[in-house]
């Protein structure tokens, strides 16, 4: 198949130009977009300071919930979790009475990019912090030697058939990165240099995990740190002729107490108190197998009610309680956030820019919370950095561009 046909790859209802150079999508995970300002200003990122200088750069929006897994899977996909169905880390399912993890390929409704892009031609690779993500992203791909996909957590154990890659650890001529560190990312980026070079994939997906915004502050010698070292292989991948955005999954904010402990609303302890004990089930979709960064508190939560319970007055109470913003009914919920109706329960709670929602205070284990907590998953981390190093004078701002917008731009800055 002739790479730089004219006819377009088409997905979802979208129409994504062909790329003539290959075309990377960076989701920096976390990233408040005061992370890159500060460490611009403080003259730590001067290819980034150059690329939003003589390229495009905007604010974009996420989507709600602003978690991993639901805008991962929209930049993915391109479209938002009605109509991808990923809507957020972990999920209730009424049909079974268990509490899951949203990370199994079944749960996905949408193709990918990846997997159209693959269909149209196109070689395709994909690099993620935590394996948590490996198998969504990588739903349906061949792994014909035209793809590669696979997690910095679990490198050492890839192989051709199942990742498209033997060994990337020994491959990259890296240890395996321990979880909780900042070099799980730096990982990721040195293994888009490498792949860039080798295989000169048409479409890769590079996107880390938040432990370091989840820890320190903007500013922060550790976050500086890290942007940093970003910014040093962004350089890399920019100097290569690659057309490049660079977003992220959602912002983070303090969400923590004068003395430093958590601000926490516990919803399920409130509901226990208005409907009896256990009669309602608080989720939290926040929730994964990495919680000692955030001990499983975000701003976004949702709720199933007992029946004949009065939803309407179950709102109101939790409207006029301190710390939250929104409390509407699944319908609303729908309209408002484009979430997957039958994966949300009865009522759907954002709390605001420094409060967290948690379930029963007794369930939630504190203790390898070390900092003050940081975290996100409300509309006070919807806003995202949106940056193209190349000119698109056409490109709209928040709220009409998304994160998940990403490859639309990526593929239309390559195709130029």
């Amino acid at each position: 198949m002739n790479r730089h046909s004219p006819t377009p790859v088409t997905v979802n209802d979208r129409t994504y130009e062909r790329p003539k150079v290959p075309a990377i999508a960076i989701c920096l995970d976390g990233c408040e977009p005061a992370y890159l300002d500060v460490a611009i200003e403080a003259g730590l990122m001067p290819n980034l300071k150059r690329i939003r200088e003589t390229g495009t750069d905007r604010i974009a929006h996420s989507v709600i919930p602003s978690f991993t897994n639901p805008n991962n899977m929209s930049i993915a996909t391109g479209r938002p979790p009605i109509v991808h169905g990923i809507c957020g880390n972990y999920l209730y399912e009424p049909e079974t009475g268990e509490e899951v993890m949203m990370n199994d390929p079944r749960f996905l409704r949408a193709p990918t990019v990846f997997k159209a892009f693959q269909d149209a031609g196109f070689k395709v690779a994909i690099v993620t912090a935590k394996d948590k993500l490996r198998a969504l992203l990588g739903k349906d791909l061949a792994f014909d030697g035209t793809a590669v996909c696979f997690s910095s957590e679990k490198s050492d154990t890839t192989t051709k058939a199942a990742n498209g890659i033997d060994n990337a650890s020994a491959w990259l001529g890296k240890p395996v990165p321990e979880v909780y560190s900042a070099e799980l990312s730096e990982f990721v980026f040195a293994a888009g240099v490498k792949l860039l070079g080798e295989m000169r994939p048409d479409v890769m997906y590079l996107t880390t995990t938040d432990y370091v915004q989840h820890k320190y502050a903007p500013g922060d010698k550790e976050a500086n740190d890290f942007y940093a070292m970003f910014d040093r292989y962004l350089g890399e991948l920019d100097a290569a002729g690659a057309a490049i955005v660079v977003t992220a999954d959602h912002g983070m904010k303090p969400k923590h107490l004068a003395d430093g402990s958590p601000a926490v609303v516990y919803v399920q302890d409130l509901m226990d108190e208005w409907l009896g004990k256990d009669a309602a089930r608080v989720i939290l979709p926040i929730t994964d197998p990495y919680v000692v960064h955030h001990g499983a508190l975000g701003s976004f939560a949702t709720a199933y009610l007992p029946e004949g319970a009065d939803r309407n007055d179950i709102i109101a109470r939790l409207k006029a309680t301190d710390g939250i913003i929104v409390a509407i009914s699944r319908e609303e919920a729908v309209e408002r956030f484009e979430l997957p109706a039958d994966r949300i329960g009865d009522v759907v709670i954002v709390s605001g820019e420094n409060m967290t929602i948690g379930t029963s205070e007794h369930r939630h284990d504190l203790a390898a919370l070390k900092e003050p907590l940081r975290s996100h998953g409300g509309l006070t981390e919807q806003e995202v950095p949106f940056i193209v190093n190349r000119v698109l004078p056409d490109l709209p701002s928040a709220p009409a561009l998304r994160n998940f917008d990403a490859f639309f731009y990526a593929t239309m800055a390559a195709a130029l």
